[in-house]
């Protein structure tokens, strides 16, 4: 009988049987797993001691209602990121995520919406934390602040988080410990891009299997803990570059732990610099990076190009989140000619959905070889689509599956249908089957562009215009039209000193398009406004595009 596993008795068997192993490494400092059981549990009593926990009993309310208390993450890169999450898991709270571009009311908005009782905040975003606290509907109990030397003071109220970590024992009630279970929650906030932002809801035992890929390398779920340590060979040293707040970045770091190995983050995590990266991945010996597509695929290319370095120890680079086109593939495949590039179809509310592995000379271009719970289903979602029927439709996941988004039962009910019986995860994703039993990925329908009666996906499009090596970055959208309902606009960000003119452009994606995607009009910005994470901010592209007018 498989075991429903949860991250804090996972993390603290690895740590019992491996003490001294490397768990983390930030800047040149080196955490033991020693270290980090001792820190995380001292940081669990600071949120246990503070009334903060479990409420309920799982599964006597509604789907879509946390049983925790829910603790805000405000935190760049870091070992407090992990850190909260681990000690927040460990206390029976939910950590959840907060995107740190956030303006006061968006932030506003995510910390009512969590009903966040505590905050552990980078000592640099105190300011916008002190604006909004006192408009909160109910204002945290508990403020725990980083310091990073950016020169704020303590909030009102607030702990100095190392000062809280050394007053706090390390040793935890039994009955904390004993009432880990695979039903306690992760919470992950995605969105914000397209609509506001939403808390998917996974039990633990699920978010494990079906997204971080925990189990037998046969498919098969592990019997007991044992097995899990037993696995746990801890030979992975992973270096997630997204922000940690990104679900495709902790989902690295939390897979890599769970395996007993170690994470390495860069020096300087406030922005994204690729030579950071490389050279924290070479000092540290990283035998993974994972990026979120192109967005950072491009300027890690740039940098290899501009100083090559040999990475010896790196064996994969991990792709998720956004579109890792084949031109950039191939492009690191030649740079690194050791290299197995992994990329991964899923998002916060499915899981991993499917994989791509290329090497050098293979298909860059190949499809996602299908998870065996992935499906997709018709226009209506009333069916599942066999392999052999290439229409459009949805890309959906069945089995272990979110439980729904926190406090909104109608989004739940839409975006987690029952189709004959059982019940899907339908992100939004379109997608549809090839020949060869791959998925095809046609991107997020929440940015498709209706023109002319033909349904046209962003992704495709900046993916193809990024084929003209003058192109460094494109974002697609649609604007209304009185002759296409929509029509196609482009804008682009071309590399310093280039002059592709729209023609040239329309030219390039016309190798890979049919006429009617092909964008109507190009509008060029010196730069083109993306998250943290590198996803594309498709409300200011469309913003962009309105104010920009006709056709130049």
């Amino acid at each position: 009988m498989p075991i429903e596993l949860n991250v804090p008795s996972i993390c603290e068997a690895v740590g019992a049987a491996h003490p001294d192993r490397d768990c983390l490494v930030f800047r040149e400092r080196r955490f033991s797993w020693a270290e980090v059981q001792d820190r995380t549990r001292r940081l669990a009593r600071v949120f246990h001691d503070a009334g903060l926990g479990v409420r309920a009993r799982f599964g006597e309310g509604e789907r879509w209602r946390s049983v925790h208390d829910h603790v805000a993450l405000y935190l760049h890169n870091g070992n407090e990121y992990l850190e909260g999450m681990l000690g927040a898991w460990k206390a029976r709270t939910a950590p959840f995520n907060v995107n740190y571009r956030y303006v006061a009311e968006e932030l506003r908005y995510l910390l009512d919406d969590a009903g966040a009782r505590a905050v552990v905040v980078h000592e640099c975003f105190a300011p916008t934390l002190a604006a909004v606290l006192p408009t909160l509907a109910r204002p945290p109990e508990l403020l725990l602040q980083v310091a990073d030397g950016s020169g704020h003071d303590l909030l009102p109220g607030a702990v100095d988080y190392e000062a809280a970590l050394a007053a706090a024992s390390p040793d935890l009630p039994a009955g904390l410990v004993d009432g880990w279970s695979g039903d306690d929650l992760y919470l992950c906030y995605t969105g914000g891009t397209t609509g506001l932002p939403k808390g998917a809801m996974w039990r633990q035992a699920d978010f494990l299997v079906a997204a971080l890929g925990v189990r037998r390398r046969d498919g098969t779920e592990f019997d007991d803990l044992d097995e899990v340590v037993a696995a746990a060979r801890g030979t992975v040293r992973a270096l997630p570059a997204p922000p940690l707040m990104h679900g495709a970045a902790h989902w690295n770091a939390l897979s890599c732990w769970v395996a007993g190995g170690t994470v390495v983050l860069q020096d300087h995590p406030e922005h994204f610099d690729p030579a950071d990266v490389l050279d924290a991945a070479a000092r540290h010996g990283a035998t993974s990076i994972l990026l979120v597509g192109d967005p950072m695929a491009r300027p890690l290319v740039d940098e290899l190009r501009r100083a090559p370095r040999e990475l010896p120890t790196v064996r994969h680079l991990l792709s998720g989140g956004a579109v890792l086109s084949p031109t950039l593939k191939s492009e690191l495949l030649e740079l690194l000619p050791d290299l197995t590039i992994v990329d991964v179809l899923g998002s916060t509310e499915s899981g991993r959905q499917g994989v791509s592995n290329v090497r050098r000379g293979g298909d860059t271009r190949g499809g996602f070889v299908p998870a065996a719970t992935a499906v997709v289903l018709d226009e209506d979602r009333a069916r599942i689509l066999p392999a052999d029927d290439d229409a459009v439709g949805w890309l959906a996941q069945g089995g272990r599956v979110p439980l729904g988004y926190l406090g909104d039962p109608l989004k739940t009910a839409a975006l987690f249908p029952e189709v004959a019986g059982v019940r899907y995860a339908v992100p939004g994703d379109r997608a549809r089957w090839r020949a060869d039993g791959s998925v095809e990925l046609l991107g997020r329908d929440s940015v498709c562009i209706n023109t002319g009666g033909e349904k046209v996906f962003a992704e495709e499009v900046e993916t193809a215009l990024k084929t003209h090596p003058d192109v460094l970055d494109a974002v697609v959208c649609g604007r209304p039209s009185d002759r296409w309902g929509e029509e196609v606009v482009a804008l682009v960000q071309l590399r310093p000193g280039t002059q592709a003119t729209d023609d040239d452009l329309r030219g390039a994606a016309a190798a890979h398009l049919a006429r009617y995607k092909l964008p109507k009009v190009v509008l060029r910005r010196e730069r083109l406004l993306r998250s943290p994470s590198g996803k594309a901010d498709y409300r200011w592209a469309r913003e962009e595009a309105r104010v920009a007018g006709g056709p130049p």
